[in-house]
């Protein structure tokens, strides 16, 4: 029979084990949370079907939020890194860019300005058009100087706007294409919520009878007071709470918004609308099971482009789709 200092002895060897291994997967989850994951950027590619789709067949719309630009490595998004995210939007070759809000880190207290911020988005290229809106960070920071630098930049500011989709310019024309205003697509842009800007009906009411959307705001509460557009309608500001819990949802969630349904396709005010987790950090600089992201959508109408698959003389063809 073993003597009690043995078994104390024993007790006392298992239970440092059991500490040695807690404090081994707590250190590897920081490294995770904090160093890893943060900056393990997902760029996903989601077809969506809109029957009656207007628009050219297959608009490849890019999404990039919630950026968080600093000078600080601390923060995460620096600016080299958010210059190599820009290099890789711009290697997809999206028709559109859609810029949900709050680029910048904080209130720019490391010294980024807002117009270190444009001259880094300000290299996003696409044929129909940058559009943004400014996020509650942005209007924090200086929303009339954001707005300034942003436009000075050739990316188009909304707030509480609608603007017509231009054409895609012919390959050996100088200059964009000018919008139509008989164009069937528009862009609408709601202003942020949390900064007092948001005026969802305003921008509604801009877009003509029949016309369909590419909606953006940075804030999904405003989508409550918004009509339900037909086409595409986006958001941020969540985050996806950064740390998402399996079975529960996010760890936080921004003034009372649903934890389940801070990331991916949800439904506000009775039409699905997608919340992207954004490219940055706020807060605390931390994501687990929730990545960084920029989407590129594939907007087109799925019955018509079957009709066509049906018509073409191919050996074979797929299609997928996404609501």
């Amino acid at each position: 029979m073993p003597s009690l200092p043995a078994v104390f002895l024993s007790a006392l060897r298992k239970l440092f084990k059991s500490l040695l291994f807690l404090l081994l997967a707590a250190a590897l989850l920081a490294i995770w949370g904090f160093v890893i994951e943060p900056r393990w950027v997902a760029a996903r590619e989601i077809a969506v079907d809109v029957p009656g789709w207007r628009g050219p067949q297959g608009l490849k719309v890019a999404v990039a939020s919630d950026w968080h630009i600093a000078h600080e490595v601390r923060r995460v998004m620096t600016i080299a890194r958010a210059n190599a995210l820009v290099d890789q939007i711009n290697a997809a070759h999206p028709d559109v860019v859609l810029l949900p809000g709050d680029f910048i880190s904080g209130r720019g207290e490391d010294g980024t300005t807002p117009e270190d911020v444009a001259a880094v988005l300000g290299r996003l290229k696409a044929p129909r058009g940058v559009y943004a809106v400014l996020g509650n960070h942005d209007w924090w920071t200086d929303g009339t100087r954001f707005n300034r630098a942003l436009r000075a930049a050739g990316i188009t500011v909304l707030l509480n706007e609608a603007v017509p989709l231009p054409d895609s310019p012919r390959p050996d024309s100088p200059r964009p294409a000018s919008p139509r205003p008989d164009s069937p697509v528009w862009v609408v842009g709601v202003g942020d919520r949390m900064s007092g800007h948001s005026e969802p009906e305003r921008a509604a009411r801009q877009l003509p009878r029949g016309a369909q959307a590419l909606a953006l705001m940075h804030d999904p509460a405003s989508a409550r007071e918004l009509a339900p557009l037909p086409g595409l309608t986006v958001a941020a500001h969540t985050h996806g709470g950064q740390v998402w819990i399996p079975f529960m949802g996010s760890a936080v969630a921004p003034h009372g918004w649903p934890k389940d349904q801070t990331h991916g396709w949800v439904r506000v005010g009775g039409r699905p609308i997608y919340i992207t987790s954004g490219l940055g950090v706020s807060i605390y600089p931390i994501r687990i099971n929730m990545r960084p992201e920029w989407v590129m959508f594939r907007i087109g109408d799925a019955a018509r482009e079957a009709i066509s698959s049906a018509r073409s003389p191919t050996l074979s063809s797929t299609h997928s789709s996404a609501q």
